[in-house]
């Protein structure tokens, strides 16, 4: 069935699939939920914003109501616990600041210098007249832009550690302001969120979605967990400086004073350490309750998955029924085998498609571009079933006023026969043999498809009363008295044929008719020609098509009288015997 270029093809797209397939599986986390976080904080800054950093990621996450609610609790905590921790920051830089040495001494001085610059500037602009003055702001500018790059150049040097702290605090406090600009709104409720999917597919897509969900917040939790260790060691190292600090014996006044400033400056730092414990305490909290309210959830869609699962289960149920129920109903003695066998298959279908369609509705939903997809389905539907649309449309062209009926002689698509049925799709004949020929049904029972009455043609023999041209063919001997047999039987056939000649002519002579075409005539003929035997005499007449036969038999009895009492010679006349003469409409044709 396939040869080689086809079978190297499928190999060679089968090997890209396969590739294609791996290398999908193996970046299949690229498309999972996860927090945009570092395992570890980062050494480099001085606060760890990673509470902030990890309550926000979860709040993008967050669908319901309750989890909009828990996120935005734990945004507030988080935010807190930074804002403690930049302060804390900022004390501990004070309070730990080092003298500096080398570079950072020199950038440090040359900072110092140009701040008394500046302030010699601003000085210099109270005493300079309005003329001047204009170039005096110029030299505050541009030594104030000096400043600040010394002053930034210290901080890289390690010199101005409460600077980078001030500097990272702004940078935390703009990105707040964004986050108040670019505040969610409240999600629906969890029952009413969960009710919104009604399809199987998208139940068990928020079904995975929220245990993704689950497994960032367990993370989370135990990232707060860990942080709030990290803090209370913390704690427990400030504690005990202050009391380190509070015990130490003053040696002169000066050094009394370090010392207060010192233990005031711990104590803050203990303060803060026990509100950053007790953020991250209400964090774990809001986190516990976030998991709790997950579960809850994955509940709410499990159930939703149960109901689906038994829907899929009682459609089930319902097409085997009733599979069964159609066999039982079409299994009659008055149904032969093999049409009980075909509608069993076409019911078996048609209940199979149903359910498949129901069970793919239950598991996907119904299409939301439902307009469009039923005029393609009616198109489509339209174009496959044309044929019996035609014929639909055919039936009331053939029930009109030219159609047929039952018991009509007809002649469809080169059958004829008598009408048997006209259906709603579909017209039965009973085959007869060719009118001119035998005229006995065949036997055979033909249907056609409605769709000739109106893509087709098709003869109608009984709308004019069934009339019909027949012929008899029979053989005389060769003999002087053949003009005189020939006039015989030609007034024999119009004295059998005459009524009904001059019905057929009535009958179309009323059919409806234009102007200027010919009129119809139903004159008899005799003809004559040549055989083998003698001469071939051929009679035409018009008759009905119910009286055919009985007509034939007719003149056939006429003729065997008259071929058995042959008439007397026509009197001669000089040259030969002298020619019949016939009346000018019925006259005897013979062969030119």
């Amino acid at each position: 069935m396939l040869g080689r270029t086809r079978q190297f093809l499928i190999g060679s797209l089968l090997v890209v699939l396969v590739v294609f397939l791996s290398l999908a599986w193996a970046t299949r986390d690229l498309l999972e939920p996860s927090l945009p976080l570092p395992a570890t904080a980062d050494t480099s800054a001085h606060v760890d914003l990673r509470p902030w950093q990890t309550a926000h990621a979860l709040a993008a996450l967050a669908t319901t109501a309750e989890e909009k609610e828990l996120a935005r609790q734990a945004e507030r905590f988080a935010d807190h616990e930074v804002d403690q921790a930049f302060a804390s920051a900022l004390r501990l830089a004070n309070l730990d600041r080092r003298a500096l040495t080398g570079e950072a001494l020199a950038l440090s001085q040359r900072a110092q210098q140009l701040q008394q610059v500046v302030d010699g500037d601003q000085e210099l602009i109270a005493r300079t007249p309005a003329d001047d003055l204009e170039i005096v702001k110029a030299q505050l500018a541009l030594d104030s832009d000096l400043l600040a790059d010394a002053q930034q150049d210290v901080a890289r040097a390690g010199g101005d550690e409460p600077g980078r702290v001030q500097a990272e605090l702004a940078a935390h406090e703009l990105e707040m302001k964004d986050y108040d600009a670019k505040s969610s709104q409240a999600g629906p409720v969890a029952v009413v969120a969960a009710k919104r999917h009604t399809a199987l597919a998208g139940r068990v897509d928020e079904w995975l979605d929220e245990r993704s969900r689950y497994g960032l917040v367990q993370q989370a939790l135990r990232q707060t967990q860990a942080d709030v260790a990290t803090l209370t060691a913390q704690h427990a190292d400030l504690a005990s400086q202050l009391q380190a600090a509070s015990s130490a014996p003053a040696l002169d006044k000066s050094a009394r004073l370090v010392s207060l400033q010192r233990q005031r400056a711990l104590s803050q730092l203990v303060g803060i350490s026990s509100d950053r414990i007790q953020s991250q305490h209400q964090l774990v909290d809001v986190y516990g309750k976030w998991s709790a309210q997950l579960l809850l959830q994955h509940r709410i869609i499990l159930h939703l998955l149960l109901r689906s699962f038994a829907a899929i289960a009682f459609i089930l149920i319902c097409v085997i029924f009733f599979d069964a129920l159609a066999r039982h109903l079409i299994t009659r003695p008055k149904l032969d085998q093999g049409r009980t066998k075909t509608l069993h298959i076409i019911f078996k279908l048609g209940i199979q498609l149903v359910g498949v369609l129901i069970i793919l509705f239950v598991i996907f939903g119904a299409p939301t571009q439902m307009p469009t997809i039923l005029g393609l389905t009616t198109a489509g539907l339209t174009l496959v079933l044309q044929d019996f649309i035609i014929a639909f449309f055919g039936w009331f062209a053939l029930m009109g006023r030219h159609g047929i009926r039952i018991g009509d002689w007809v002649e469809i698509n080169g059958v004829a026969g008598e009408v048997s049925e006209v259906g709603l799709f579909r017209t039965s004949v009973l085959e007869t043999g060719n009118w001119t020929d035998q005229g006995h049904p065949t036997g055979r029972r033909v249907s056609f498809i409605n769709s000739f009455a109106i893509k087709g043609q098709y003869f109608n023999f009984s709308t004019t009363g069934q009339w019909m041209w027949d012929e008899i063919r029979f053989s005389i001997p060769a003999a002087e008295e053949n003009y005189a047999m020939i006039e015989l039987i030609h007034a024999a056939v119009l004295k059998e044929t005459e009524k009904a000649a001059r019905q057929a002519e009535a009958e179309w002579k009323r059919t409806p008719r234009h102007a200027g075409l010919s009129q119809f005539a139903a004159d008899r003929a005799v003809e004559m020609r040549p055989g083998r035997s003698g001469l071939d005499i051929i009679v035409r007449y018009v008759t009905r098509a119910s009286e055919r036969f009985e007509v034939r038999n007719r003149l056939y009895e006429r003729v065997i009288e008259l071929l058995n009492k042959p008439p007397q010679p026509l009197p001669l006349e000089a040259g030969g015997p002298v020619e019949p003469h016939l009346p000018a409409d019925d006259r005897v044709h013979d062969v030119r």
